[in-house]
């Protein structure tokens, strides 16, 4: 009965990342209000019946698309951070992860950082969240490397707002315009963003090396 209702469970997730990824297309291409749920099932291969199962409707396919990458966000930052030990390391690691995630899913960055802007009242609140969660974690390592004499005391809340700002707008650049990439942005931005928080020069030629390395 158990591995039954697993095998069950685990196709049902197959077919709700299968909707996601087609949805998550169709949404990039036609925006939020022109995409239908018709062409969510037509991209996706799958019947109506089968896409209003695992979502009520067209905003819990969007928000469920918001979530998905933010939690790809999220593990992505988990594991850049874990693997560094000191404040400014992780707050470096989470920036270039930062930027790399975007470059690499840009669909969704698109979804994200520029679709659901505008929609109403419900997608603010749900992108503000996102939004917070994200820059809870750049507050809390610059909190750290603050402790640490990395870098010096400041207010951390303002500075994680206008590090994300910086990053989105850079992201936002490139998913309308092709230009700059991620990866030509990430040296300056990266730059800019370490500076603005003080961090010494040394302190910077010591990171770049263990970028490179």
């Amino acid at each position: 009965m158990d591995r039954i209702y697993m095998k069950q469970t685990l196709k049902s997730e197959t077919t709700q990342e299968h909707i996601l990824t087609a949805a998550a297309q169709v949404f990039a291409e036609k925006g939020y209000h022109q995409t239908r749920v018709d062409d969510i099932v037509e991209a996706s291969g799958t019947s109506k019946g089968s896409v209003y199962f695992h979502f009520p409707s067209k905003q819990e396919i969007f928000f469920s698309i918001v979530d998905r990458f933010a939690d790809i966000l999220a593990r992505g930052l988990k594991k850049a951070i874990d693997a560094e030990s000191h404040g400014i390391d992780r707050v470096d690691a989470a920036l270039r992860t930062c930027l790399d995630i975007f470059g690499k899913y840009k669909q969704l960055a698109k979804i994200f950082l520029i679709q659901a802007t505008g929609l109403g009242e419900i997608f603010e609140e749900k992108r503000q969240a996102v939004n917070a969660r994200f820059m809870a974690v750049i507050q809390e390592y610059l909190d750290e490397a603050i402790a640490e004499g990395d870098i010096p005391a400041m207010d951390t809340e303002v500075a994680a707002m206008a590090w994300m700002g910086a990053i989105y707008e850079v992201v936002i650049r490139w998913v309308l315009t092709g230009e700059p990439t991620p990866a030509r942005s990430m040296p300056t931005l990266r730059l800019i963003l370490l500076r603005s928080v003080g961090v010494s020069e040394s302190r910077l030629a010591k990171l770049e090396e263990s970028v490179q390395a």
